[in-house]
């Protein structure tokens, strides 16, 4: 008698791609992550995350760093945090790029930097007539949050990070940008956008970190009041 031979098991690194897949997902949705906030997330081992983790550098799709907080006077080191690194979020759906880098050169060199920012300006429009409609269907929503679910419907993964400043603030944190290579070569893009969320709430608000400059997270200082 005989018998078909068992199907060979599929590579260890095919095998593992989707739960890979899945780790470097919840950095792009969560921002900066340590391996224990992944596996608790995730339903993972430590020791699990770690080796997913070491597969995912060495492929280039993340990289670890200190995190920015860390207080260097407490004892022991601080557990670092991953990151996508620009060509891990290749990886993911990105907006316009090429084509729209193009459109916009041209732009620039037919029209000017005023023709570039008008156009940055009209994208960001819906940032103003997203957030009347989020606030009037929930007037419960803190500014922050209005805007979280602005630009998540957007696709930017955002969502708000309480500050300890007397209570004054809230952080918006996007945790993916949708135009973040175009907006690293038009920083009109960005500026069109916090310009927008002044309008908005009728406030200043300072904007410390970009994607598409480098940053992890693109994060921006909200008042938790439109007096703020």
């Amino acid at each position: 008698m005989e018998f078909a031979p068992a199907p060979a098991p599929a590579p260890a690194g095919v095998a593992d791609a989707p739960t890979r897949g899945r780790v470097a997902r919840s950095i792009l949705e969560n921002g900066p992550s340590t391996a224990a906030a992944l596996a608790d997330r995730l339903g993972l081992t430590a020791a699990a995350v770690r080796r997913h983790l070491d597969h995912l550098v060495a492929e280039g799709v993340v990289e670890s760093r200190l995190p920015r907080s860390a207080d260097r006077r407490g004892r022991g080191r601080p557990a670092r945090v991953f990151v996508l690194t620009p060509g891990g979020r290749d990886q993911f759906d990105q907006q316009y790029d090429d084509l729209a880098a193009q459109a916009l050169r041209y732009l620039a060199e037919t029209g000017g930097d005023e023709a570039v920012l008008d156009f940055a300006r009209r994208r960001a429009a819906f940032i103003g007539r997203d957030y009347e409609a989020v606030v009037t269907a929930e007037p419960d929503l803190s500014p922050a949050e209005a805007l979280a679910r602005v630009f998540s419907a957007e696709g930017y993964a955002a969502n708000v990070r309480e500050l300890p400043v007397a209570g004054a603030v809230d952080q918006l944190c996007q945790q993916h940008c949708p135009v973040a290579h175009v907006a690293h070569e038009f920083p009109q893009l960005c500026e069109a956008e916090t310009e927008a969320i002044s309008q908005v709430l009728g406030t200043h608000v300072q904007r410390l970190a970009t994607i598409a400059h480098g940053d992890g997270v693109c994060t921006t200082c909200i008042p938790k009041s439109k007096e703020g």
